[in-house]
């Protein structure tokens, strides 16, 4: 029973309702129990589901329990994972996820506990689940039916229009896919399909970067390729900042916000030490750095990455004007670009951590832009796709440095900017893969 993914799933999910992040205890589970490759795609399934849906089962519940906010956090969970295999999960009969519930229910708790877990699921299975259509307020009636917050959907029908925001909803409770890069420096894209594909993977292009491969079946990070560092997991969305950048080898670049280096070690592998290229890796925390650093061992590109914890925005103490020869800012923002990678983010963030983070971001760019040569470009990037983080940041910023100037992102990417753009964005439902930001500023 301790294997059963079923019932794993309910004490990882009690786990990230108590404020777990759900990839991080996913691995734990995953890596602390012996189950099968069949077990673990159903407990993965079974875990973001909920959490991808917790909205719309909130709703469903609600008909049946008055109050569920006052049962066990586990009792819940049990509750809303049968549901979710109900209604979302069509190959399993609802006579298995009854009697598995009812055996966890037993498991975990007292006789009581299952007589109720097992009245409720009769009710669901015979009195069928309440419409979501007869919501008559249509925000509330999106947010219900794709499990997203209201404040959210009104932002994005504001910004993208009904249509757009809709392909977008529709879009993020699908299963992510799994991206990985190649290491440029020891190995080639051809010579990684083909080595992948012998190991058992299922191997695709990528219609975002060149440098990537979407790859399935199992995790990326069991692959010998892996472990060589000849290919590193990274969403291919999360590619397009060093894609668009032009290095140099013998570049001095500034990552401000590297933390955990997956762009950083992108850059250092275009980099030559012996020409005296090297970027430097900001973050906040030396711990967070400690992954960085580790990244960049395995890539084999320790050489030319610095890290050093700080804060971008105290830069001006630690090095001279005009420093570097180019600059990223990946940074820190509210993620509803990531949603389907990362779905409690729907949940957990509010409108005024959008504003927060836009001033924080504003005040980066402005520390920073001191240190970058004449002629140097400054790529900022961010993994949301609200205008407050993106567009009206680097419109704010150009107003206050007319140094600076808006270049076209897309010259050197596969993908190209939108309509009359210079920036390029990505939405989750254009490629199916993270929302993202990408702008390019050169310094005149």
């Amino acid at each position: 029973m301790e294997n059963n993914p079923r019932l794993l799933a309910v004490k990882t999910l009690s786990k990230i309702s108590g404020g777990a992040y759900s990839n991080l205890q996913l691995n734990q589970v995953i890596n602390n129990n012996n189950m099968s490759n069949r077990d673990i795609r159903l407990m993965t399934n079974i875990v973001y589901g909920v959490v991808q849906h917790r909205l719309t089962l909130e709703f469903y519940l609600k008909a049946f329990i008055k109050d569920s906010n006052k049962l066990d956090t586990w009792v819940r969970e049990l509750l809303y994972s049968a549901i979710y295999q109900m209604k979302f999960l069509d190959k399993i009969p609802n006579r298995a996820i009854l009697n598995e519930s009812i055996n966890i229910a037993k498991k975990l708790g007292h006789a009581g506990i299952r007589k109720m877990v097992t009245g409720v699921l009769h009710a669901v299975i015979n009195k069928g689940l309440p419409s979501i259509d007869e919501i008559s307020d249509n925000t509330k009636k999106l947010s219900i039916k794709y499990s997203v917050s209201e404040w959210i959907i009104n932002e994005l029908i504001q910004q993208l229009g009904m249509n757009k925001t809709i392909s977008i909803l529709e879009s993020i409770n699908l299963p992510s896919k799994q991206s990985i890069r190649f290491n440029s420096l020891v190995t080639n894209k051809s010579d990684v399909k083909t080595a992948l594909i012998s190991e058992g993977y299922s191997v695709e292009d990528s219609k975002v970067s060149e440098n990537s491969l979407l790859v399935s079946k199992k995790s990326a990070a069991k692959s010998e390729l892996f472990k060589m560092g000849k290919i590193t997991i990274q969403d291919e969305s999360a590619m397009l900042p060093v894609d668009s950048m032009k290095i140099k080898a013998s570049d001095c670049i500034l990552d401000a916000c590297s933390a955990p280096g997956g762009k950083t070690i992108q850059i250092a592998e275009q980099l030559d030490e012996k020409l005296g290229g090297k970027v430097y890796a900001f973050d906040l925390h030396e711990k967070r750095l400690v992954k960085v650093k580790e990244n960049a061992k395995r890539m084999h590109v320790d050489a030319v990455v610095k890290t050093k914890a700080l804060d971008a925005r105290k830069i001006n103490n630690e090095f001279e004007d005009e420093y570097f020869d180019k600059i990223l800012i990946d940074a820190p923002c509210s993620g509803i670009g990531l949603i389907r990678r990362k779905p409690e983010i729907r949940y957990e963030k509010k409108i005024s951590d959008v504003e927060h983070l836009a001033n924080i971001q504003l005040d980066i760019l402005d520390a920073v832009a001191g240190k970058l040569k004449h002629g140097g470009v400054l790529t900022y990037s961010t993994c949301t796709i609200l205008n407050q983080e993106n567009s009206d940041v680097i419109s704010n910023f150009l107003s206050q440095h007319s140094e600076f100037e808006l270049l076209k992102t897309d010259e050197n990417l596969i993908i190209n900017c939108k309509d009359n753009e210079k920036w390029v964005r990505v939405f989750p439902d254009d490629f199916d893969s993270d929302g993202f930001f990408v702008c390019k500023l050169r310094k005149k």
